[in-house]
Order: structure tokens, then sequence, then C-alpha cells
């Protein structure tokens, strides 16, 4: 009756959501968007594992990924310090 439905599978959204979050990744240019867009693939890549019958790996995925995502907005937020620090000295150069 809906042969399109059969399409929907769980590789197939999970491919899909992967795809979403890697062309995210690439085409933003805030860092915080990165991360919202880091998390989706980081969603697609355990529901391939998962597709793939791999639970083990995709547990140790589920527990590594938050990880992995604090220490991204750690780096952002420092990053983020050292650019304004770094403008502010060239200004300050600039006005004496």
């Amino acid at each position: 009756m809906y042969p399109f439905l059969d399409l929907v599978t769980l590789t197939n959204v999970s491919v899909g959501v992967l795809f979403i979050g890697a062309a995210g990744i690439i085409m933003l240019k805030t860092p915080m968007d990165k991360v919202i867009m880091f998390a989706l693939l980081q969603g697609g890549f355990i529901g391939i594992i998962v597709s793939a019958k791999y639970l083990d790996v995709s547990m140790a995925a589920a527990i590594f990924d938050p990880i992995s995502t604090i220490i991204m907005l750690i780096a952002i937020t420092k990053l983020d310090e050292i650019r304004k620090n770094k403008l502010k000295s060239q200004e300050e150069e600039f006005l004496a």
C-alpha cells in the first residue's frame, strides 16, 4: 500500500541524521551551531552501530560521546577567551 515506508528503517534514518550532522558541521559558521550538529552526527553514528548489532560498541560510544561534547565545549570557550584577549591586546597596542 505504501511502498516508500519500506525505506524507513533504522539504518536509513541513521544515515540521514549522520549526513545532516556532517553537512551542518561543514556549512555552519558559529562554533555553538557546530556543537549541535556534532550531536546530530553522534546520534546517527550510534544508530548505525546499533543497526549493525554491535551493542557493546554502541554502549561505549553512547558513554563517550557526551564526554567528547563536553570537552569540545570547554575548548570552544577557551578559544573564545583567547581570541577576545588577543583582540583586546591588539587594540591596546594600536591605541598606545
